[in-house]
């Protein structure tokens, strides 16, 4: 009887390991992320940062290249801008075939640039757009070689727009806020410049915390985290607004994808000195759970 037991048990176990090889082996609908962003040679921000982010949150990440920079840790050395049509091209390949969730849209070179991606958001009607107004590199080179205002225009068709205070500044042309209530303040004037959501970042601001505000009408949600010492924040914006976009793609509420965005980078950044890339402003360490 004994005996009997432990071979049924066997079978049973056996069985059971079949079942959930069986389970692991099955196909499934991975939420998909699309970010359409410039490429930066050394991996530390632009599409390289946003592919790692997507990857580290369970998204499948496509990626349409916008510019070519020759980058690293200390800089960006030079920008070649990817054909207006080319881009065009990239973006519908990737709809013609993709169930597209979310769009994070980073930078943009110039005026043919942000003008054929607007057009493209009006052909396909994603769900989920979020816009990181990338205006310069983290080393302070210009990334944006349009007006300012060219911009503006995409804001009425995001649902959310990322940007740091000088970023917002600059879309307002107003000084950069200097305390919470003139961020606020700001990112209520984008919202009637037609963005549907904004959240205004605090980074460039001293303190013991790091504070954004998510502002809505009617709403606003203020994220803060401990402010981390450390030189390695470089690709911190990308990574922030691919993860919001990671996590609308997988069904989140705004509210939570700006949360779970926010306790992500702030990971993200407290590891970065866990990593030891090149002598600048070193990158974020994506993938911080895991090694």
């Amino acid at each position: 009887m004994a005996a009997t037991r432990k071979k049924i048990t066997r079978v049973q176990r056996g069985s059971k390991q079949r079942s959930a090889s069986r389970r692991a082996a099955s196909p499934q609908r991975a939420p998909i992320s699309l970010t359409i962003a410039g490429s930066d040679s050394s991996g530390g921000a632009g599409i390289e940062a946003d592919l790692k982010t997507f990857s580290a949150l369970g998204v499948y990440g496509a990626a349409v290249v916008t510019a070519v920079t020759a980058q690293n840790t200390k800089g960006v050395h030079g920008i070649h801008d990817v054909p207006a049509d080319f881009i065009a091209a990239q973006i519908d390949a990737v709809f013609a075939d993709l169930d597209v969730g979310a769009v994070k849209i980073g930078m943009l070179p110039g005026a043919a640039a942000i003008d054929v991606v607007a057009e493209a958001l009006d052909r396909h009607r994603p769900p989920n757009v979020v816009l990181d107004p990338i205006m310069a590199a983290t080393s302070g080179k210009r990334l944006l070689r349009a007006d300012v205002g060219r911009l503006r225009s995409l804001l009425s068709r995001v649902r959310l727009v990322t940007p740091n205070l000088p970023e917002a500044a600059a879309l307002l042309d107003v000084a950069p806020a200097g305390d919470d209530d003139e961020m606020r303040a700001q990112a209520e004037k984008l919202l009637v410049l037609g963005a549907t959501a904004v959240l205004i970042k605090g980074g460039h601001r001293s303190g013991r915390e790091s504070v954004d505000f998510l502002v809505e009408p009617g709403r606003c949600l203020r994220l803060a985290a401990l402010r981390v010492a450390t030189k390695n924040t470089h690709g911190t914006g990308c990574t922030l607004s691919s993860a919001i976009a990671a996590g609308l793609a997988k069904g989140l509420s705004l509210e939570s994808a700006a949360k779970q965005a926010k306790e992500y980078v702030s990971a993200a950044v407290a590891a970065a000195d866990r990593l030891v890339v090149g002598s600048g402003r070193g990158p974020l360490h994506h993938f911080h759970a895991w090694w």
